[in-house]
């Protein structure tokens, strides 16, 4: 049984929501790229698991798209409030700059629109157009300032558009560091959310596209992160990377021992695992045992309850999950609410209790 506070909510900081509207605009603003994404989604993934995932898509549709659906099922979760965010497959990073920018405005207008519908349940974040970096500062400031939102989820790369200078923009790209600074002055939350893998067909058979993809795209982007200096420069940044941030927090020897003996890895100013701890990760690893390696490599302050509600690949029980890991009890609590709270993702009102 868990002994968190009862003053602090229990906050799930990885949950989606579909926008099929969104899907409609941008299928028929852009029929070429999206065509072509969608037979990129076909190649890594392999005929079998297009087919399961569709079927899911279709038995979760209420959970994805339904209020009263979800609110049912985060009250059997034990979930207090859910912190929102599109689903990674509304990213549409092929999209040209005028797309692109009308996308996520889109999103966030509609992430805003629906957290309103139960403000004392639902926090929301963005979107941003990482494939065109000189336009996330725009979109980011729409989330934030104009829909209120906590922050803005990014992908962990993005492939330009074919006419782009560059094939691809990676989070240690140098235009990105406006994008990194308006994010540290406005407070905003990051949240590091791969959607696909440029392994590709590498990956198209026993659903490796999800198993293996999630976590390597993970590691890969938050070496990104770590090697470029990013942290340093900007030490107040809130980053939060999902699935436990994947194979890297508790696989760094490799990378601090790069940083020692390689000049073209010393591009941070301290050994790679010392950034655990200015790093927020959610707590969706699958595993009790990895949950708390994870803890242990990044620090209890750092990890925050997460279910990737409603996917198949997420977690029906996350709370019952986290409770299972037999944290020190301070630890738990800080898991299940205490760090969200820290991060301000508590709404001003938050129900007495729940149904029995």
């Amino acid at each position: 049984m868990s002994t968190r506070p009862a003053e602090f909510p229990t906050v799930d900081v990885h949950a989606h929501i579909l926008l099929p509207a969104l899907q409609q605009l941008v299928a028929e603003a852009d029929p070429e790229g999206f065509g072509a994404q969608q037979a990129l989604e076909v190649r890594r993934n392999g005929p079998e698991s297009m087919a399961a995932s569709g079927r899911m898509i279709k038995e979760r549709w209420p959970q994805l798209t339904d209020l009263d659906r979800r609110l049912a099922d985060m009250d059997a979760q034990g979930v207090d409030v859910q912190l929102v965010s599109p689903s990674p497959s509304h990213f549409y990073y092929f999209a040209g700059e005028e797309l692109a920018l009308q996308v996520a405005k889109s999103a966030n207008q509609a992430v805003r629109e629906f957290v309103d519908r139960a403000p004392e349940r639902l926090h929301g974040l963005g979107l941003v157009p990482l494939q065109h970096p000189a336009l996330m500062v725009e979109a980011l400031e729409h989330a934030v300032l104009e829909c209120g939102l906590l922050g803005v989820e990014i992908g962990s790369f993005a492939a330009t558009p074919a006419d782009a200078e560059r094939s691809t923009v990676e989070l240690s790209d140098p235009r990105l560091e406006p994008f990194w600074s308006r994010a540290e002055e406005l407070g905003a939350l990051v949240f590091l959310h791969p959607f696909g893998c440029s392994l590709d067909e590498r990956l198209d058979r026993f659903y490796l596209a999800n198993t293996v993809s999630q976590p390597a795209e993970n590691a890969v982007a938050v070496s990104h992160l770590i090697f470029s200096g990013v942290l340093d420069r900007h030490p107040d940044l809130k980053v939060l990377a999902a699935h436990g941030g994947g194979y890297l927090p508790t696989t760094l020897g490799r990378s601090d021992r790069a940083w020692k003996v390689r000049t073209e890895a010393h591009g941070c100013a301290q050994p790679p695992s010392s950034y655990l701890k200015k790093l927020y990760f959610d707590s969706l690893v699958h595993s009790a045992a990895e949950l708390r390696a994870l803890i242990a490599a990044a620090g209890p302050e750092q990890v925050l309850l997460g279910s990737d509600y409603p996917f198949d690949m997420g977690s029906d029980l996350p709370v019952d999950e986290v409770v299972e890991a037999r944290l020190p009890a301070e630890d738990e609590a800080r898991v299940l609410a205490g760090n969200a709270a820290a991060l301000g993702i508590t709404p001003a009102s938050v129900p007495a209790a729940r149904p029995a």
